[in-house]
């Protein structure tokens, strides 16, 4: 078990020092140690408190302050110490999606029983668990399948028109890929813009969204996008999930994507509140439970089939919402449709597998611009993390290895990608500074998280980053100058050139493209009813989000994506209520 001598110096310390360890000799469930480690996660170190009893027993874990993803990380978060002080051992499953803060919260612990002189081992029994199946039978109105951004959405609206609703979500969490979103929300004619004098127009917004989708959108969709997402804005906004900030992204002819105020990263921003008003509405969501067929009687989509670990739902219901998201996580599917990108990172969260795609195809649902995938200039390799268009929406710009700008970083996303491709190397640097780090609060996540390199001075950066200083700072002086003088002309950059870069220290991340969004997907009409290779709807089937195709055509724009969870969301939770109460 544990080294006592050593025991015997940690209590000894305790008590000379009043560190807030505790020695009761008469209650075995007295606590004995209180010890300290941490553990690499996904966004910086995870402090941990590790308290045992005087039977070696773990009864608490207490996290420090740390920086892991809102969302993402709060399933682990809440769920391994269980686990952990329930078996009594460090060998519980990592929770899917979550696989870093999983392993960082494993590596705390055990670096904190290490240092009190634990032997490992006594905490390394593997766990049994139960392989017993139960069968559950659930009925509801409507069902949904995926708690992301359109699911919550669906299931909020729908709800709030009377509907019961359940939602099955095959991760342990909330948030699908609109957690991960870090940029905001595209919307038109919205109050805003107006405050801010921004002279955006609902047939700008279409115009550029067909030209960035080099017009093999669905121009209906595309329509109903831009029209109803002022109105999306202000529903957002009475659920407290204000988007009050303005900024440029790739595409825009305007400021037009909506974001928290301060910068904050617009996913977790939309999902904390989204889910804290499902919760709020009763809506019941069953995690860890992946659905796998649809139920269709006759030619009536009428429920689903779905397996948790241990038990097998059948839900009946009177209409199916699919919402499962896309399939950038499964290379095996975007490789197929596109061989060339076999291999790339992907900026997915791990659920992202297509799920919704194939149970839709096997009720005969027919599929537009499957083969539309798109990558992102700017995800660093190392981490998978996505660099939001925000950054050189506020101005920063990109370098390739010999400090030199190499494209207008305001294109879109596709000819920005191409063009990182083309450098030596195929990888470029993201350069921004400290005006913009203070701006910007998703900024937050590259330095804690490690990937942004610092410099107090554009040589020092220079240097930790293997490129030529003088090149490097003859491209921010050329680059501050054609801000001061509201003129690019080496690449042409006419948006986002209201901030220079001349506030050290300055900060670099090296990125390359990576798969982000898969544009095709579920053909569907502007009521979100989901059609059937005739185009006709299939009854009682209704789809939003990134498991749907033709919204974005052959190129997705920034900003985009979250306006048609939220859009779409609301409509396919108005168009089921409707259906049901034919």
């Amino acid at each position: 078990m544990k080294n006592k001598k050593f025991l015997t110096l940690i209590l000894s310390s305790c008590m000379l020092m009043a560190t807030g360890c505790s020695i009761i000799t008469g209650n075995p469930n007295a606590i004995t140690d209180i010890l300290k480690g941490s553990g690499q996660g996904f966004g910086g170190q995870i402090p941990v408190q590790v308290v045992l009893n005087r039977n070696d027993e773990i009864t608490n874990i207490i996290f420090g302050e740390h920086n892991e993803s809102a969302g993402i990380s709060d399933a682990a978060l809440k769920s391994m110490p269980a686990q952990i002080i329930e078996h009594q051992s460090l060998m519980v499953d990592t929770v899917t999606g979550a696989t870093f803060s999983s392993q960082g919260i494993l590596l705390a612990v055990e670096n904190a029983l290490v240092s009190g002189g634990y032997d490992i081992e006594d905490f390394q029994d593997e766990i049994i668990y139960s392989t017993e199946r139960t069968e559950q039978i659930l009925d509801t109105d409507i069902v949904i399948v995926g708690a992301g951004g359109a699911g919550l959405t669906a299931a909020i609206e729908a709800t709030q028109s009377g509907a019961d609703v359940i939602v099955i979500e095959k991760m342990p969490f909330a948030g699908g890929n609109t957690i991960k979103a870090t940029g905001g929300m595209n919307a038109a004619e919205t109050t805003v813009q107006a405050e801010e004098g921004v002279p955006d127009t609902i047939e700008t917004y279409i115009n550029d969204t067909m030209k960035g989708g080099y017009q093999l959108n669905d121009i209906d969709l595309v329509t109903k996008l831009a029209e109803d997402s002022a109105e999306a804005i202000e529903w957002l906004a009475d659920i407290d999930a204000d988007l009050t900030q303005i900024s440029f992204s790739g595409g825009a002819t305007y400021s037009r994507i909506h974001q928290p105020t301060g910068g904050e990263s617009v996913g977790p921003f939309l999902v904390k509140h989204l889910v804290e008003q499902a919760e709020e509405l009763g809506i019941e969501i069953i995690y860890n439970t992946e659905a796998t067929k649809i139920l269709m009687n006759e030619d009536e989509a009428v429920g689903i089939v779905a397996n948790s670990r241990n038990v097998d739902y059948t839900i009946n219901a009177d209409a199916v919402i699919l919402a499962t998201g896309g399939f950038g996580a499964n290379e095996e599917m975007y490789a197929s449709y596109r061989p060339e990108l076999e291999g790339f990172v992907t900026t997915n969260h791990s659920g992202a597998t297509g799920d919704g795609i194939i149970m839709a195809q096997e009720v005969g649902a027919g599929l537009i611009d499957i083969e539309q995938i798109q990558i992102h200039p700017t995800v660093n390799q190392k981490t998978s993390i996505m660099v939001t268009e925000g950054v050189r929406g506020d101005g920063g710009i990109l370098v390739n290895k010999y400090g030199e700008r190499f494209i207008n970083e305001m294109e879109t996303r596709d000819v920005v990608s191409a063009a990182e491709i083309a450098q030596d190397g195929g990888y470029a640097y993201v350069i921004f500074d400290e005006f913009l780090r203070e701006h910007l609060g998703a900024t937050a996540t590259y330095i804690n998280s490690g990937i942004a390199v610092k410099g107090e001075s554009i040589e020092e950066l220079a240097q930790k980053i293997s490129v030529d200083s003088e090149s490097l700072s003859n491209t921010l002086a050329e680059w501050n100058k054609a801000v001061a003088e509201q003129k690019d002309e080496e690449f042409g950059r006419k948006t986002a050139m209201e901030n220079d870069l001349s506030t050290p220290p300055y900060y670099a991340i090296k990125v390359s493209p990576g798969v982000h969004h898969t544009m095709g997907g579920i053909s569907i009409n502007t009521e979100a009813e989901v059609l059937n290779e005739e185009e006709e709807p299939i009854e009682g089937l209704f789809a939003a989000g990134e498991v749907v195709g033709g919204i974005h055509g052959g190129n997705r724009l920034g900003g985009n994506a979250v306006a048609d969870i939220v859009v779409f969301g609301r409509i396919a939770g108005q168009s089921a209520v409707e259906y049901i109460e034919k």
